[in-house]
């Protein structure tokens, strides 16, 4: 396979994933749920949903001051006003091409700051491993408030609590087994491995090496916050959500999570994911539906319309 070939695969499947899941979505609802769910859409107070966007914003200013903590022991400190602009761009990059924002987030910073690009860069690849830290603490809190129902999904799924634990121990050892392996190797792939990895170990305690390590804890603290609030508040939109617990908005969340990952900005598959964890909680699949699809266009329209203006802006703002 050809690089030109695999770069336009890497573009085009997840966006056909994501129209397959929309049409699959589509098809598996009768006439009347799907009224009922737009019906949903269309009558969701705006307040909440306005409420939601405006929490995702301040996410994004949050996240645009922390990453000047990472920039600056590099010597660098750009306009946050840019930052901020970069930021919503990339993420709007993110939607339409998956990953792509991670290379335009360095190239912009480069053109308009003049930061180097791999520098910038290396900062996102901290932040990357700090948001990945997050999930991580966020799964064991919700395996934590909702164990029982957790462990009646894996049964369902013909794992259960022993093939988890099994599950866990193996891939525990299996992980020590190939560190051992990879640190005695002088192969070129381990080497680049152990590369790697020394980086990200760099990256992490960086953070307690630079100078406002508080404030950057603070700033990730309240981005993974607002990112929970943000699916707190669209809960009062759809009347059977109401009385959703934080605990089980959180395994909503988790899911979403993964899910946005998965796909283009989590297209077809975000309402269909958070909607089945739903299910799980006594919630109707109309209402799932309603609650997830109210979400992600929700966030979704943010990023399109602030993406759009970040695009517009940026060059106008820094055509010096």
């Amino acid at each position: 396979m050809n690089r030109k070939l695999k770069k336009n695969l890497k573009t085009i499947l997840p966006i056909a994933l994501g129209v397959f899941l929309i049409w699959y979505s589509y098809n598996a609802t009768s006439p009347e749920d799907r009224t009922q769910i737009i019906k949903y859409i269309k009558e969701a107070d705006v307040f909440w949903v306005g409420l939601s966007v405006i929490i995702g914003i301040l996410s994004h200013v949050s996240r645009a001051i922390r990453w000047n903590y990472l920039l600056e022991p590099l010597g660098y400190k750009p306009k946050l006003t840019n930052n901020v602009l970069i930021i919503f761009l990339s993420y709007f990059a993110n939607a339409l091409i998956i990953r792509s924002g991670e290379v335009l987030r360095p190239t912009a910073l480069a053109t308009y700051e003049n930061v180097p690009f791999e520098k910038g860069l290396g900062t996102i690849v901290t932040e990357r491993i700090i948001d990945v830290v997050m999930l991580l603490f966020l799964i064991l809190i919700a395996f934590l408030l909702q164990t029982k129902i957790i462990l009646e999904i894996l049964e369902e799924n013909g794992i259960g609590l022993v093939g988890s634990i099994s599950i866990l121990l193996i891939g525990i050892l299996g992980l020590f087994i190939a560190i051992k392996i990879i640190s005695k190797s002088k192969s070129s792939v381990a080497l680049k491995i152990k590369t790697f990895l020394k980086g990200i170990q760099d990256g992490v305690l960086s953070i307690f090496k630079m100078k406002h390590k508080w404030a950057f804890i603070f700033h990730t603290l309240f981005i993974w916050s607002a990112y929970i609030a943000m699916f707190w508040v669209i809960k009062f939109t759809v009347l059977e959500t109401i009385d959703l617990s934080i605990s089980q908005i959180l395994v909503a969340f988790i899911a979403g999570a993964f899910a946005m990952s998965a796909t283009n900005g989590g297209l077809g598959l975000f309402p269909i994911v958070v909607s089945k964890v739903l299910v799980v909680f006594g919630i109707s699949s109309i209402s799932g539906d309603a609650y997830g699809w109210i979400m992600w266009i929700a966030q979704t329209l943010m990023l399109v319309v602030f993406g759009t203006i970040s695009f517009l802006v940026l060059p106008l703002l820094n055509r010096k």
